[in-house]
């Protein structure tokens, strides 16, 4: 059996509790943007995955991520749950960004197509996502994930249910 030599990772989040106490009380885009550029922290998951870089306009969110090993399954491949969570915050956050104060929203489904192997040797991978269809209750959102040749990696659609908020 080969030896391998063990790695440790550490890394730091602020209170989620700070993120949800915001939601519908500024709009998505003004939010988001603020998350961006870094005046508002990012959530949790954010910093699991070491994301690179997000950037939102209305309607669509690109989220950059350099494949770590820690993001690895056995078969050394990105996990496909890695890959997902790009996809579901990429897609989501589109939606996200379209909503004035007042409105809030979560995931109702994510349908995800795995198209080709992402691994370190890929390079920076770029997810992005789009609102296709915004309505009173529900919204429609794909995402994108692509290698820095623009080749597509993997594809999403999620709905998302759309909320008043409670004052």
């Amino acid at each position: 059996m080969t030896q391998t030599q063990e790695r440790t990772r550490t890394f730091g989040w602020t209170d989620p509790a700070t993120h949800a106490a915001e939601i519908g009380r500024r709009s998505g885009l003004d939010f988001l943007q603020a998350m961006a550029r870094g005046d508002f922290p990012a959530p949790p998951i954010m910093h699991l995955i070491d994301l690179a870089s997000m950037e939102v306009e209305e309607g669509s969110v690109t989220l950059r991520l350099d494949p770590q090993e820690f993001h690895y399954n056995p078969l050394g491949t990105m996990h496909g749950g890695v890959i997902s969570t790009l996809l579901d915050t990429a897609a989501a956050c589109s939606v996200h960004s379209t909503l004035p104060v007042g409105v809030g929203y979560t995931s109702l489904d994510l349908t995800v197509k795995f198209l080709r192997p992402v691994t370190i040797a890929t390079g920076r991978i770029v997810c992005t996502g789009k609102v296709l269809q915004r309505g009173r209750r529900t919204a429609l959102a794909e995402a994108g994930l692509k290698d820095d040749a623009g080749r597509l990696l993997a594809h999403a659609t999620s709905s998302c249910m759309l909320f008043e908020m409670p004052a």
